[in-house]
């Protein structure tokens, strides 16, 4: 046995702590605080002092967890071919002999034979932490054990074996074991993992990955390693999702192409990418698979290309061998042109894949063959199979009259007219849908000379249905268009052009009172049906015509129909029938609204101008004018005064002008008024009357923005007025000018509150002058001729109106009073003067009875009767002595 150096047996100030421990040998505080007391000691003394402890306490986690990491910082640096590890190694071991429950202690273990590389020791040393520790904290082991297994120089089949016992510990991290299996490049079992996931409906991703996302991997995983994978269903699993994705369609099916194509199976890839284009339903999928398709087809083309370029000659009766013929470098050039040229055709298909009932997607198509009519035959039939007409978009009775010109256009009426005899039969959305195809249809046998036929065509659509067809239809409880067609308007429209061309003229009467009858009429077909009458002389039928639409229609659709009625009767009997035009025009105006009125006042007033008298052609304007809108009511006061000027005078003019400017006119029309009428007064040499004209006009006019009034005002009062009527109307244009302004609004806020509650004049105006306000012309002249004022004065004078008189008496009492700084002055109410010495008020004043006073009233009045008796009246010391006397 090798002995102990000196150095390391206990020194003198050891011996407390030796005494103690021998004292009691098995308490883990004595030796801990023993260690701490040698912190400082060489790890040699210390490791023979834990080796003490430890064969004293074997079942000291302390001890041993201490003992270990001193071991560990031991050997930190240095290589791990080192015999300290070995020693630390068998150190750990004999630690696990009474420490095997402790994860802390294995885990120290793993760490340092992970670091040491020893992979078989370090393996097993894993499978007995795993069966020594409960499973509660096995997954402290296998997140190292994971750590271990992945790292380089593990060889592959230890790996997969640990990482299959870990999934039956923790299944929900089967996504870390397809990760390590794809880094593997294990693509066989990766792809049935995969799939054995999406398979259970109740997987849930730890990392977040959604089934869409786990789908796409596996689709992509199957496609690229296509060889390397089998035993699976590719094409029922991609397939399964392009029906469960719609969002990926286009990308599942160019991957489940791109699977055939690893495979060499390009037949069957070009067939997937055709059934891929002709089933996605959006562009973008569409795009995504036609680019796929067309990449193929060129890869092809090159691989095909380069293949002969490479290739030796080969004999010639090899080569003449059909058979053997591999140049197909032309077929597939053919195919190649041919995918290009069908694009739009392809677009179009999903384009109506989204929509079948699209009416302009169908006719776009039909374009894409202009060259080929029997596609385009073949197009029109399906789109008249396919669309519903309450579900489409656009006008569905389009395609099939569009279908039936295609027949026209090639000269094939027979079949033309099935088709539109077809088109009439189908239950449209609106009326006007039904109309349109039988109106294309007569238009048909009219461009080839079926003139009867058209109008026989167009008395069968216009027919009533029978009461038996009626009953049944009503039975079934829908009413299909083809009941109600017979109603339509532009149906008969058709059908009253046509027979005004092509029939005679009572036919085409008959037609038109049919149209009044079904009460489907309109205010043009009234003022067509009397045009027709007027042009074949039939004057009074015509009149009848336009009574019958007055009667029909109210306002504002008669509107026309009374302003064309009138015209024509006027311009037909002049005033052969005043009466009968007086009666007409009074049943127009009877009830027109006022912004319809003024074309048909005039129209009367014209007709008592040309044939009636003066008068009533005055009294007409008048009504007008009250009749009329509110902005029309100038325009007619205007004509009335020109009209009556022209009958009757100027003066009789003046009568209209009050009438005007007393009715209530906007403010602005009222002042134009005034001016015209101050003007014809000015020329009627009446000066008063117009000046009085402005006066009244003048509140209308704001100096600020209406500078033409008051400059023709201005000019009116310098060519016909004096000194004082200029000055009365600048008093005027000022007081307006007050009225419109807004000057409590100017001032400054320091202005508005003065303690005294006033702002002298002076002041006022040069702020406001400051401000940009204007100074009237009045105002200035005042101010240069008023004389000087003092100081005190000045600052007394305030804004508001006082009588110049009253402002100097105020002025003049105010210096003689001596100021009291305590008094109360009370305010002083506008208007009122003050009373000079001698001026006595008049007040009523009334006796009160005696009996309210009492024996004080006898008292008084013998009083007053003894001071009565005296000459002179005693003042108040003679009537005390007197009473002292008494």
């Amino acid at each position: 046995m090798p002995s102990i150096p000196q150095d390391l047996y206990p020194s003198e100030e050891d011996l407390l702590y030796e005494e103690e421990i021998l004292r009691n040998p098995f308490s883990l505080k004595l030796w801990w605080r023993y260690l701490q007391a040698r912190r400082e000691s060489p790890f040699k003394k210390r490791a023979i002092l834990f080796e003490r402890a430890l064969k004293a306490l074997p079942g000291s986690y302390k001890l041993w967890h201490r003992y270990l990491r001193e071991l560990l910082e031991g050997v930190r640096g240095l290589p791990i071919t080192h015999h300290l590890y070995e020693k630390l190694n068998n150190t750990f071991e004999r630690a696990l002999v009474t420490m095997h429950k402790m994860p802390r202690i294995w885990i120290l273990y793993l760490q340092i034979l992970i670091d040491q590389k020893l992979l078989t020791r370090t393996r097993k040393t894993f499978d007995r932490a795993l069966c020594s520790l409960p499973v509660t904290q096995h997954d402290r082991i296998w997140e190292l054990y994971l750590k271990f297994v992945g790292q380089p120089g593990v060889p592959i089949e230890t790996a997969l074996r640990v990482y299959r016992r870990y999934l039956k510990f923790d299944p929900t991290h089967v996504e870390e074991f397809i990760d390590f299996l794809l880094e593997s490049q294990l693509w066989q079992e990766a792809a049935m993992k995969l799939a054995q996931v999406l398979n259970d409906s109740g997987f849930h991703s730890i990392k977040g990955k959604s089934r869409h996302q786990l789908w796409l991997e596996l689709c992509n995983l199957l496609t690229v390693r296509a060889r390397e994978v089998s035993g699976l269903q590719v094409d029922a699993i991609i397939r399964g999702g392009i029906g469960r994705f719609t969002d990926e369609v286009g990308r599942l099916w160019t991957s489940l192409a791109d699977y055939y194509i690893r495979r060499s199976l390009f037949e069957k890839a070009r067939d997937i990418f055709e059934e891929g284009m002709t089933s996605v339903t959006t562009v973008r999928d569409f795009s995504l698979i036609f680019d796929s398709y067309t990449q193929f087809e060129e890869s092809m083309l090159t691989a095909k290309i380069r293949s002969l370029e490479d290739e030796d000659d080969e004999d010639a009766s090899e080569s003449a061998f059909w058979l053997n013929d591999s140049n197909d470098l032309d077929l597939r050039l053919a195919r190649f042109e041919y995918l290009m040229d069908r694009r739009p055709e392809l677009v179009s298909s999903v384009l109506l894949r989204q929509n079948p009932h699209n009416v302009h997607e169908w006719h776009k198509r039909v374009k894409l063959f202009e060259n080929n009519p029997a596609r385009q035959i073949m197009t029109y039939t399906e789109a008249v199979k396919t669309v519903d007409p309450f579900k489409a978009v656009g006008k569905p009775h389009t395609l099939w009259v569009a279908f039936a010109k295609l027949y026209e256009a090639h000269n094939d009426i027979v079949n033309a007219e099935k088709i539109f005899e077809k088109a009439v039969q189908v239950g449209y959305k609106a009326v006007d849908d039904l109309a349109t195809v039988w109106c294309e249809w007569a238009e048909m046998l009219i461009r080839h000379k079926k003139f009867k036929g058209a109008l026989k065509l167009m008395w069968r659509a216009t027919t009533e249905p029978t009461l038996a067809q009626r009953r049944t239809i009503a039975a079934s409880g829908e009413e299909p268009v083809q009941m109600k067609v017979h109603k339509s308007l532009k149906l008969w429209t058709f059908y009253v052009d046509l027979e005004e061309s092509l029939g005679t003229l009572e036919e085409t009467r008959k037609l038109y009172e049919r149209i009044l009858d079904l009460k489907i009429a309109t205010p043009q077909i009234i003022l067509q049906y009397a045009y027709m009458l007027e042009q074949h002389k039939y004057f009074e039928d015509a009149f009848k015509v336009y009574e019958r639409g007055v009667q029909i229609f109210k306002y504002p659709h008669v509107r026309d129909i009374w302003t064309t009625y009138l015209v024509k009767f006027v311009g037909r009997y002049g005033d052969k029938k005043l009466e009968r035009a007086r009666d007409l025009f009074e049943q127009a105006v009877e009830k027109v609204p006022a912004e319809d009125a003024k074309p048909l006042y005039l129209q009367y007033a014209k007709l008592e101008e040309d044939y009636g008298l003066a008068r009533h052609a005055m009294a007409v304007y008048e009504r007008a004018t009250k009749a009329v809108a509110d902005n029309e009511k100038m325009s007619i006061y205007e004509i009335y005064i020109a009209r009556a000027a022209e009958f009757f005078g100027v003066p009789k003019t003046r009568k209209i002008y009050e009438m005007a400017i007393q009715s209530g006119l906007p403010d602005k029309d009222v002042k134009v008024m005034c001016m015209k009428y101050a003007e014809l007064e000015r020329n009627l040499g009446e000066i008063d009357r117009s000046r009085a004209i402005y006066v009244h006009a003048a509140q209308m006019a704001d100096p600020r923005s209406d500078s033409e009034f008051w400059n023709k005002w201005s000019e009116f009062e310098v060519q016909h007025g004096n000194e004082d009527t200029f000055r009365e109307m600048l008093r005027i244009k000022r007081s307006v000018t007050a009225s419109y302004s807004q000057t409590h609004f100017i001032l400054p806020e320091y202005l508005m509150q003065r303690e005294t509650g006033k702002v002298s004049l002076e002041e006022a105006v040069d702020t406001l002058k400051r401000a940009g306000v204007p100074e009237d012309e009045m105002a200035a002249l005042e101010r240069q001729i008023a004389p000087p004022r003092s100081p005190l004065k000045e600052g007394m004078r305030s804004l508001g109106f006082v009588s110049g008189g009253v402002e100097e008496a105020k002025d003049m009492a105010a210096t003689r009073r001596v100021v009291n700084p305590e008094e109360i002055e009370l305010g002083e109410e506008d208007g009122e003067e003050e009373v000079e010495e001698g001026d006595k008020l008049d007040i009523a004043q009334k006796t009160v009875p005696d009996a309210v006073y009492g024996e004080l009233a006898s008292k008084v009045k013998d009083r007053e009767k003894r001071e009565a008796d005296t000459e002179e009246p005693l003042g108040a010391l003679a009537r005390l002595k007197r009473q002292k006397k008494q």
